[in-house]
């Protein structure tokens, strides 16, 4: 049986397009002689709908837009995700599904039994899950069909298992001999190699092919690799989709003949893909076409702006640089360099007429009180208002360019540097943004390398830099990974990482007194395990400090 993977980009409640999306790839799959193509979870209705599944009437256009699909495909059988009713006396309405569509009709209909809620997911608060497993006769095959983390919890894999049913054993004992799993699997820099050894692992111990078909694409704060796979009865890799790019791969279960496309060759590559199709998707699927970004000269503005013009095309980046009374002259002429290199149009805005006349509108009611970081964040609010102004006035998405270590420690400024519409490497520690500078200049010089060589500051008062206020980066990030993706504790890090206790204490009670400042921040693009966002709530006003 010839297998059609088919990895699209779809967008949340655009039924049409994505309807038209389904169908072209479905002509695409029937032109290479595939006699089954295969599409991601809720590929029908966009993953992930969040609270629209709640609308009664998005439902209904699920259910409606199936119907057409079934009657608009090519002469080709097709599995699809949707969201549909869940026909449940009791419990949620809604139910995340699958249907293998031939000959016009819905001839399987299958509901996703294991529901994720944990990180960003939340799929419990909207699914009823399904009750039983589906194996169905197919081109000779007991087919068994499986959606997203109905594989994740294979007890030969997993030494913690979240749930207590395993849809894959299921359907192995009720006689399937090929399992399809459509998937919607975020993006993160472990995920790519733990879905192929996970999926590898099941397809060896169960001695069964698997198809995995996973959706690329940005929603949101959520990147989507695709990086579809199927392996065969020995686990052999045997179909791979590229990562981060929509695409059709074939596998033939009869045939040794191999579609493996190539896979990013580090973790720097993976990263910067992800950002870049987050950005892009982001801001096209908003409505927008240009972005700008504040450049200061530094290493993260000129990042973000590297990842703008190669996303969205050097034509739609304006990058503005605001020196103010303590901007060097290296970092206005490096925020110029970056500009020609990437060929983007660039503006100077000078801000220091404009906070003198805020010290002088401030100086009588600030009488007696020394000059401190109230006025170090005036000069990023100015930028803020300086780029906000141009943003509405020009109708361009504004990129803000803080990383996570900043974010994760407050060193950012309300309304200042954390003013836009994206925050596209909030997610991002600082020792990885210079690795991603290094990446994107591996073949030629593009990101200044003075931009790489000085230290990091905010030039808001003479002779500042970061580790005036931070530990240094190494060792920062250290202790952010420890403590928000892996939830050690002070005593823990500080032991295992040979660490100052006192350091490591300190750094974490500056991680939570930054709450409020992170759930005002703007939407971040995800790539670690654990982001600032949707997958991270922590209380604001809370009295539990390490």
């Amino acid at each position: 049986m010839r297998i059609a993977l088919a990895q699209i980009d779809t967008t949340i409640g655009d039924f049409a397009g994505n309807l038209e999306r389904l169908v072209k790839y479905a002509g695409y799959a029937r032109d290479r002689g595939a006699d089954l193509v295969v599409f991601p979870e809720l590929a029908l209705c966009g993953y992930p709908p969040r609270d629209l599944v709640e609308n009664p009437g998005f439902i209904e256009r699920s259910e409606i837009a199936l119907q057409q699909l079934a009657h608009l495909l090519p002469p080709i059988p097709a599995l699809v995700g949707y969201v549909r009713r869940s026909q449940a006396e009791h419990g949620k309405p809604a139910a995340d599904a699958a249907a293998l569509l031939e000959g016009g009709q819905v001839v399987v209909d299958y509901a996703k039994i294991l529901l994720p809620f944990y990180d960003v997911f939340d799929e419990s608060r909207y699914f009823e899950p399904g009750q039983s497993v589906c194996v169905h006769n197919f081109g000779g095959r007991r087919v068994g069909i499986t959606i997203c983390e109905d594989v994740w919890n294979d007890k030969h894999f997993w030494r913690n298992r979240l749930y207590t049913r395993d849809p894959v054993e299921e359907c192995v004992e009720a006689g399937a001999n090929l399992l399809l799993n459509i998937a919607s699997s975020p993006y993160n820099t472990e995920k790519i190699q733990l879905r192929h050894d996970m999926l590898k692992s099941i397809a060896t111990r169960r001695g069964i092919p698997v198809v995995y078909v996973n959706q690329v694409g940005g929603n949101d704060q959520l990147v989507f690799d695709g990086s579809s796979l199927a392996f065969n009865a020995r686990g052999e890799l045997c179909a791979r989709a590229r990562s981060f790019a929509e695409e059709l791969v074939i596998f033939d279960t009869d045939d040794a003949a191999r579609e493996i496309h190539p896979a990013p060759e580090s973790t720097a590559e993976e990263i910067y893909q992800a950002l870049c199709l987050g950005v892009r998707d982001y801001v096209h699927k908003c409505g927008f076409r240009k972005v700008l970004v504040g450049l200061s000269g530094g290493i993260d503005s000129s990042l973000v702006t590297t990842i703008a013009a190669d996303a969205l095309g050097p034509e739609n980046v304006l990058g503005i640089s605001m020196p103010g009374p303590y901007s060097s002259p290296g970092s206005i002429r490096d925020a110029e360099t970056l500009a020609q290199n990437l060929g983007i149009e660039f503006r100077v805005i000078p801000i220091t007429p404009v906070f003198e006349s805020y010290l002088e509108t401030l100086d009588p009611a600030f009488e007696g009180e020394p000059r401190d970081a109230t006025e170090e964040n005036i000069q990023a609010r100015i930028r803020g208002n300086v780029l906000m102004a141009l943003s509405n006035k020009f109708g361009s998405l504004l990129l803000t360019t803080g990383n996570k270590s900043e974010l994760a420690v407050g060193y950012c400024t309300l309304y200042g540097d954390m003013a836009g519409g994206l925050a596209v490497i909030a997610d991002v520690p600082k020792t990885t943004v210079y690795a991603l500078a290094r990446y994107v200049n591996r073949s030629a010089e593009r990101i200044p390398q003075a931009c790489l060589d000085k230290a990091p500051s905010a030039e808001l008062r003479p002779d500042q830099t970061d580790q005036d206020t931070l530990p240094p980066y190494e060792v920062l990030d250290t202790i952010l990974k420890c403590y928000i993706e892996e939830n050690l504790g002070a005593d823990e890090i500080a032991a295992t990482q040979g660490l100052d206790p006192a350091l490591v204490r300190e750094t974490l009670r500056r991680v939570n007194a930054a709450e409020y400042k992170r759930q005002q921040a703007p939407p971040t693009l995800k790539v670690t395990a654990k982001a600032f966002g949707m997958g991270r709530r922590y209380p604001i006003a809370q009295k539990f400090y390490e």
